[in-house]
């Protein structure tokens, strides 16, 4: 959720001034967001992460107003660290903290203040939420990637939001420490680095920040690593087109590597710079038609025709994982459908018989293939975190079609 509303926020900073009508929309969601991040923090040095229990929520099939499962809340603290969930929230925060600088100048003052606040305790209080609340967490949202990048991340969008020396500072001491150049090619909710390099690097293609290029160097192998033809370990292509990297949810990478191509695309044009890929070369251009490619691609310009946002164009997923989606709602079906009794609209043939309009899905396998089925959840699960990037790309590519 930390992530989504990082996202929604980057994609108001860089992209606000295309999305028309629909701004105020955006920003009434980051708000949405910060303001749950804010009551999660109220209390100096504890963050509460969680509200439930993971393994009562999933064996169940129920509607939101049915819901009888545990409510169970957890927090880091002190002596339970989590500097991945605390890190991902402070650079929420400061973040937010940009969209609303001249639309709300003293939530603004709120969201900084608070954010320097919960970096600190981040920093101080080293330590995974994965290991301080392990049965809570995992297997189901497990940092696997550790705390490391959340920190460099946090303190990149402080430095972003606040222009003061000592997180440049944090950022220039930490940079080896906290493993700056690993994993160059990867972006999501559990692992930040290619957005830190994306995000630093624009310091650097402005002039303003030399002693941060080797941020530059690796945004521009993270960079080189995604172009079609170049074989890349880490990085592949459907037949159809689709960036595909392994696990659960590919949309998510789609779409979060296609927004970091675009806001570098045009951090490029600005400087009126190119990335240097060995032989050959990656221009402003290239950068934003590969975005674009992807956009469409989950849009329905794919071997299936099919769009993966759900409401859109002529054919989308029908059956979607998602709970509220697929039962029938209180004014169908007012009695009540308890835990195990939803299982056979899970695994029902037929249609969702509430549209959960925008969601976009985790999409079709490595072949381009989309089974459509609600038990097939790495395919038809729709996140917020797939949709938050694609606000931003969608609200360019609304403009600069």
């Amino acid at each position: 959720m930390a992530f989504t509303t990082t996202m929604l926020s980057w994609s108001v900073i860089d992209f606000g001034r295309t999305m028309g009508p629909e701004l105020r929309n955006a920003v009434r969601a980051v708000k949405w967001g910060t303001d749950y991040l804010l009551k999660a923090t109220v209390v100096p040095d504890v963050v509460y992460v969680q509200v439930g229990d993971a393994y009562s929520d999933h064996n169940c099939w129920e509607r939101p107003e049915d819901m009888d499962t545990l409510r169970t809340v957890y927090k880091i603290d002190r002596a339970h660290p989590g500097s991945d969930v605390a890190g991902e929230t402070a650079a929420a925060l400061a973040a937010a903290s940009i969209v609303f600088r001249s639309r709300d100048p003293s939530y603004s003052r709120l969201l900084l203040n608070r954010a320097v606040r919960v970096f600190e305790f981040a920093d101080r209080h080293r330590g995974a939420y994965s290991s301080s609340l392990h049965p809570a967490v995992c297997p189901f949202y497990c940092d696997v990637n550790g705390y490391q990048d959340e920190l460099l991340w946090a303190a990149a969008w402080l430095h972003k939001a606040s222009r003061r020396r000592e997180y440049r500072e944090y950022i220039a001491q930490n940079e080896v420490i906290l493993r700056a150049g690993d994993t160059i090619n990867e972006f999501g909710w559990d692992n930040k680095h290619a957005g830190i390099n994306v995000l630093i690097s624009k310091e650097v293609l402005r002039g303003r920040a030399d002693y941060f290029k080797s941020f530059q160097q690796n945004a521009d192998g993270f960079i080189c690593s995604l172009l079609p033809g170049i074989s890349h370990p880490q990085v592949q292509y459907s037949p159809g087109g689709l960036i595909f990297k392994a696990g659960g949810s590919n949309m998510q990478h789609v779409t979060s590597l296609s927004f970091l191509l675009l806001a570098y695309s045009n951090y490029l044009s600005h400087a009126h710079k190119i990335v240097p890929c060995g032989e050959t070369s990656a221009s402003p251009a290239l950068l934003k038609r590969l975005a674009k490619r992807q956009v469409d691609y989950i849009l329905g310009d794919n071997p299936l025709g099919m769009s993966y946002m759900v409401g859109y164009g002529a054919r989308y997923p029908q059956r979607i994982h998602h709970r509220a989606s697929s039962l029938p709602s209180v004014g169908a079906h007012p009695a009540h459908i308890g835990c195990k009794a939803g299982s056979r609209y899970f695994l029902s043939p037929n249609p969702n018989p509430n549209q959960l309009v925008g969601a976009v899905v985790g999409g079709p396998n490595s072949s381009d293939a989309f089974p459509d089925s609600r038990p097939f959840f790495q395919e038809s699960e729709p996140t917020t975190y797939i949709n938050a990037p694609l606000v931003g790309l969608l609200a360019f590519f609304s403009a600069h079609p």
